[in-house]
């Protein structure tokens, strides 16, 4: 099946809207890291009202059925409930997701670095060099601390680095969207 060169200037376009649509919300974190993790909190929020508005809909009258009727009632009506939560005070919900989000991370980190440690000092007579083990053991216990101790900071922080990934991401899809218009020159 051949595409003709106006669908194919319309798949450059879309792209390139793509393109720019990531590059506008890459310059938005990395400039206002705050407000895109709030955003990100919201867009959270609204999905929970969806998916748990959807879910009880869906037991009620839309015939969906499964063994564990009132478990799944009660998880759709605390998504809902949550979701709502999060949509009447977003700034509260924010430092609170993220606050909890961060301290799993750190705690992870640091059971990971110690386990590391651990294990590399009790078995040091099967390795050559135990000390790139222990550093990145090092490093991950601090990583860890660094997540508990501030974590609003580690996740603004993640907030820019994803940030910059989609600025380096619109960059690929202009560059995409410019071989396709292209080749809808060609056709």
């Amino acid at each position: 099946m051949t595409v003709s060169g106006e669908t194919k200037r319309r798949f450059a376009l879309a792209t390139a809207l793509r393109g720019a649509f990531m590059l506008l919300a890459g310059l938005y974190a990395v400039i206002w890291p705050a407000e895109a993790l709030t955003i990100l909190v919201l867009a959270g929020g609204i999905l929970l009202v969806i998916d748990g508005a959807l879910g009880l809909w869906s037991l009620t009258f839309g015939g969906g059925k499964s063994g564990n009727y009132w478990f799944d009632v009660a998880g759709n009506g605390l998504s809902l409930l949550l979701g709502v939560l999060i949509l009447i005070s977003p700034l509260l919900a924010t430092i609170f997701t993220v606050t909890f989000m961060a301290t799993l991370v750190g705690i992870v980190a640091l059971v990971v670095g110690v386990m590391q440690i651990v294990v590399i000092t009790r078995e040091r007579e099967h390795y050559a060099r135990i000390w790139p083990v222990v550093l990145s053991g090092i490093s991950y216990v601090l990583l860890g601390l660094l997540f508990l101790f501030f974590p609003l900071l580690t996740a603004s922080i993640g907030v820019i680095f994803g940030g910059v990934l989609l600025i380096m991401f619109s960059f690929g899809l202009f560059g995409w969207a410019w071989r396709l218009y292209q080749r809808s020159k060609a056709a």
